[in-house]
């Protein structure tokens, strides 16, 4: 399994309170791939520019896709661009190449609300199985992505180790991103107050 696999299963188990916001999971899988194409050196870092190289990416459609959407001209593309870029549709293309290969099933109805036919949830296959076992053994790398979408708490001990300088500077990138799309959001609701209250002639 890949690190974008792993983290959005890991966020579909979580429970309703630490869901994360679309925007934020399309940022943190982008971040995800990166993280895994430096790991199969088809990419490297040219201070926050990504370098394509000459590995091929692992053996994964949208590993692949992610490989050759890079830009492959100097002075190439920087970290916070293709987080904006790639993140687009993300998580969705993800759950189709989930759902595709039989990764996912729909939880079962409760009994006091006959006619729900349930969430999508992982269904008990290997790759459910591998990402939870990477989950419960606090590995660096998803524990950061998921503290930084809200589906844990911060990494503390161990699990904040991430001793892979590019790695590091991937992340940070995610973080950064995030910050900017929160404060995004907050400016949107201070517009939208404001134009409310004019309506409303207060």
């Amino acid at each position: 399994m890949t690190t974008p696999r792993d983290l959005l299963i890991i966020a579909m188990d979580a429970d309703v309170r630490h869901s994360p916001e679309p925007g934020d999971l399309s940022l943190a899988l982008a971040g995800a791939e990166l993280i895994d194409l430096l790991g199969a050196q088809a990419i490297t870092l040219d201070g926050d520019h990504l370098v394509p190289g000459d590995r091929p990416p692992p053996v994964d459609r949208l590993l692949d896709d992610a490989a050759s959407s890079l830009v492959r001209r100097a002075p190439y593309e920087s970290l916070g661009d293709w987080l904006w870029r790639r993140g687009r549709g993300l998580p969705e293309a993800y759950l189709a190449a989930l759902e595709a290969e039989g990764q996912l099933t729909r939880s079962r109805r409760t009994s006091w609300m006959p006619f729900q036919t349930g969430r999508t949830v992982p269904a008990d296959a290997p790759a459910h199985r591998s990402a939870a076992s990477r989950w419960s053994s606090d590995e660096p790398v998803l524990a950061a992505l998921a503290a930084a979408v809200g589906i844990r708490e911060e990494p503390t001990g161990d699990s904040a180790d991430v001793s892979d300088d590019a790695v590091a500077a991937v992340l940070a990138a995610v973080n950064d991103a995030l910050q900017e799309l929160d404060a995004e959001r907050r400016r949107r609701a201070i517009d939208e107050a404001a134009a409310d209250n004019i309506r409303r002639g207060e």
